[in-house]
């Protein structure tokens, strides 16, 4: 980590946040035998994957991860790792970083063809600069910025070291 970024978060805390995130994860879902966590390339993913393991050690209820890749920029198509049928799952979908809202709301585009049970939000940042209707259901830290400043989630490997503004 370099000292002339804004860090925001540090490895140790991403730690805590990822653990209190995974206990909201269950707590919320309480009832649930199994959970199907899509992460967002890239970083959403790495999230997805610790989330699974802690989630793992602290209950009994199954996960499924997928992946998904978007565009972030310009979020026209939408691509699963696999297909699967969402009807009465519960599906959490899983970020780094949410600015605007516009990624989480066209990642809801796969599941619209189903009946999920549910669709939960989760990111590790939320910004305070919502152009959509979509809002996490589970944050790590919610961030008031200027429009010009940008939050990079920082991850070496699987690990996730840091986020700072940029």
């Amino acid at each position: 980590m370099t000292k002339d970024k804004k860090y925001i978060l540090q490895g140790d805390v991403i730690a805590k946040k990822l653990k209190r995130l995974a206990l909201e994860v269950i707590e919320n879902n309480i009832d649930e035998k199994e959970l199907i966590f899509v992460g967002v390339q890239t970083t959403g993913v790495i999230i997805a994957r610790w989330l699974q393991k802690l989630v793992r050690k602290l209950s009994d209820v199954k996960i499924e991860i997928l992946t998904m890749d978007i565009d972030k920029q310009m979020p026209k198509e939408v691509v699963l790792s696999a297909p699967m049928n969402f009807n009465g799952k519960v599906v959490v979908l899983i970020d780094d970083v949410t600015n605007s809202g516009k990624t989480l709301l066209y990642a809801m585009k796969p599941f619209l063809e189903f009946h999920p049970k549910k669709i939960q939000t989760l990111v590790l940042v939320e910004r305070s600069h919502t152009q959509f209707p979509v809002n996490a259901n589970y944050k790590g830290v919610s961030l008031a910025t200027t429009l010009q400043e940008h939050i990079i989630v920082e991850v070496e490997g699987e690990m996730i070291t840091g986020a700072y503004l940029a």
